[in-house]
């Protein structure tokens, strides 16, 4: 619910802006800003949700989420002026930075290790699902009156933050987090429900009492903890000011991966396609809105080979093969534009096909890898007393890029052209296969109170996975001998 929030905003957008342009009479200014906004505002609310979660608790966290959000949905549904309308969104970027941040780390903190990716992708998945049913929503509300079709666009945004409130009441708290606060009976009980064996929650249970400093041998209900354990005190410190070697390459890898998920222009193609297919030729209000559809679907549809396959090949397979089919869609798209753009007389078939297929395999390619791990990645790297924080930045790195791109991209082509638009954002697309490829280790099949220690070396980071594989190997065997003995 959290993901489709965002995702149907992002997509709802894209079709409604045709609408507000003509019924509010607002220029182009005015409509970058209007688009942008909500990521720098999400930024915030991410920003603020890590401390939050911290404090209340991620359930309670993720039900407030939804309570602004529908606050801020219903604000922009009755909006009767550009700056009632930026309020709104406003309301409803906070609410939507609220839950993007959470919902990876909760999900992360209590699945199971052969299953969190698979859990954590939902929300690159339901993002996606949120966009095509904006899609969908554009193409059916746009049949009403102009002063009308795009105020139920924005409204029914309200119903999933409805279910998403109610959802983050009846759901478990996150073990880790009861934890942190020394809630060690109700962490395990539930480590019990979301485990595949009483052993497995039973290892897990032990892994998280010793990332909590807590004593394995302590089976109290309730426990005292370290004060620093306890609501993430001196995070910021640990992680800026005299960081670890090991929190310093985690902090760089998951804000690095978050910034770069959203530098390569990705939401440029998918708030901009209605642009993006008049500037190949696509003229019809009609026609650009099934067109966009297409790309919702495309969209939906390939999430799907990361979801079911991220815990199997691993992160860095994804996310390497993503990387480098997002570079060759964006030169593809970039090359069509051009030529089009040097032929403006010109009915040229082949290059508007080009232009077509180019956006759909650039948020193919995107959601097949680039889009999921992102989430996934930076939602379980972070050692435990730094998750919330370290998430939060991640996700708020990922808001605040967006929304940059989103309020300059129409500035940007008109002082480039449209194709040097998509040959920059290609150029940084191989810049993050290249950081991508150097300093993000795997960590498919890792617990989470596992990751800090193969982070550390940074480009060297092969060589410590090895001598942990060694290490291991060496403690099975020590452990053979053992019980032969």
């Amino acid at each position: 619910m959290s993901s489709i929030l965002l995702g149907y905003d992002t997509g709802v957008m894209s079709g409604a802006m045709i609408y507000i342009q003509r019924d509010l009479k607002i220029n182009d200014v005015q409509k970058e800003i209007l688009v942008g906004t909500i990521n720098v505002y999400s930024l915030l609310g991410s920003a603020i949700a890590g401390r939050t979660c911290d404090w209340i608790g991620r359930r309670y966290t993720i039900a407030m989420a939804g309570v602004i959000f529908f606050a801020g949905a219903i604000l922009m549904a009755f909006a009767t002026n550009y700056a009632f309308l930026m309020f709104g969104r406003f309301v409803a970027g906070l609410g939507v930075g609220y839950a993007l941040m959470i919902a990876p780390v909760y999900s992360a903190e209590i699945s199971p290790r052969s299953i969190r990716g698979f859990i954590t992708s939902f929300t690159e998945v339901f993002i996606n699902f949120g966009v095509l049913l904006g899609y969908v929503s554009n193409y059916f509300f746009a049949k009403l009156a102009t002063n009308l079709g795009w105020r139920f666009m924005m409204g029914i945004g309200a119903i999933p933050s409805v279910m998403l409130f109610v959802g983050g009441l009846i759901m478990p708290e996150s073990p880790r987090w009861l934890m942190m606060h020394g809630r060690v009976g109700e962490a395990s009980r539930i480590l019990e429900k979301t485990s595949e064996t009483l052993q497995e929650a039973r290892e897990r249970l032990a892994d998280i009492k010793q990332a909590a400093g807590i004593p394995e041998d302590n089976h109290d209900e309730v426990v005292e903890v370290p004060n620093h354990q306890a609501g993430g005190r001196g995070a910021w410190r640990e992680m800026f000011i005299h960081p670890t070697r090991a929190v310093l390459h985690i902090t760089i890898a998951g804000i690095g991966l978050c910034f770069f998920q959203q530098a390569s222009g990705i939401d440029s193609v998918v708030m901009y396609s209605p642009t993006i297919f008049e500037k190949a030729g696509i003229t019809s209000d009609n026609g650009k809105l099934l067109a966009t559809i297409s790309v919702g679907v495309t969209k939906t549809i390939f999430i799907l080979v990361s979801t079911f396959n991220i815990d199997k090949f691993g992160r860095r397979i994804l996310l390497l093969t993503s990387t480098g089919g997002l570079v060759c869609s964006l030169l593809g798209l970039a090359i069509g534009l051009t030529v089009i753009d040097q032929h403006p007389t010109e009915k040229l078939t082949g290059a508007v096909a080009v232009c077509f297929f180019c956006v759909l395999s650039s948020v193919a390619t995107f959601s097949m890898g680039m889009g999921p791990v992102a989430w996934v990645y930076s939602s379980e790297i972070f050692p435990l007393r730094l998750r919330a924080l370290g998430s939060g930045l991640a996700a708020a790195m990922n808001r605040l890029v967006s929304g940059v791109i989103l309020m300059t991209f129409i500035s940007l082509y008109k002082a480039i052209t449209i194709g040097g638009a998509f040959f920059l954002f290609a150029g940084i697309a191989f810049v993050a296969f290249v950081f991508f490829f150097t300093l993000l280790p795997e960590t498919q099949g890792r617990g989470l109170e596992e990751m800090e220690e193969m982070f550390g070396t940074f480009f060297n980071w092969r060589s410590t996975v090895r001598e942990l594989e060694e290490r291991k190997k060496l403690k099975a065997e020590e452990g053979k001998r053992n019980d032969l003995a």
